[in-house]
């Protein structure tokens, strides 16, 4: 299982492409606390959002960065937060997508997050049942078409971002 620092290296040695498929209503990540909070308090993701650096540092090497995010409505605080954050990154070239269950069947993806990088390597996250992240479980190469089947689903059910917010913003 790799920690938080080991995990974010996989991030600046990837080549090609780096997909997410996120899950959770929740995640509680120490760094993002007091801006969670002052969102909470105007609504405001604020100037440093508006082109994602983390996101920027990856496509501008010609990598491809891509998530569906598959979430219930009505939206918790902090998935309102998160997506408030997503117009960022897809200036900064992350595509991203929306998976609804308050609108469409998702029976066929798992109920776990996972990255799969470079279609050649995938890493089931694991979190504390309150959205902290505990490490990544880098899964066998025999589980890798399973997975490249999971993020073809999923990106075939997912409303582009956009087109999401602009409905439930």
């Amino acid at each position: 299982m790799l920690s938080g620092e080991e995990f974010s290296r996989l991030f600046e040695t990837f080549e090609r492409t780096a997909f997410r498929l996120e899950t959770l209503s929740v995640y509680s990540v120490e760094e993002e606390r007091e801006e969670f909070e002052r969102f909470l308090a105007d609504g405001d993701m604020g100037p440093d959002w508006d082109d994602n650096p983390w996101v920027r540092s990856m496509t501008d090497k010609g990598k491809q960065v891509s998530r569906v995010h598959v979430l219930s409505s009505p939206l918790t605080d902090y998935l309102r937060y998160e997506l408030a954050a997503y117009p960022g990154n897809i200036t900064a070239g992350e595509t991203i997508g929306i998976i609804d269950r308050a609108e469409q069947d998702v029976t066929n993806l798992p109920d776990h997050d996972f990255w799969l990088f470079d279609d050649q390597k995938v890493y089931r996250m694991h979190y504390t049942p309150d959205g902290a992240f505990i490490g990544a479980e880098l899964l066998p190469a025999h589980r890798l078409a399973e997975y490249q089947g999971y993020r073809d689903r999923a990106l075939a059910a997912a409303v582009a971002f956009a087109d999401y917010w602009e409905r439930h913003r």
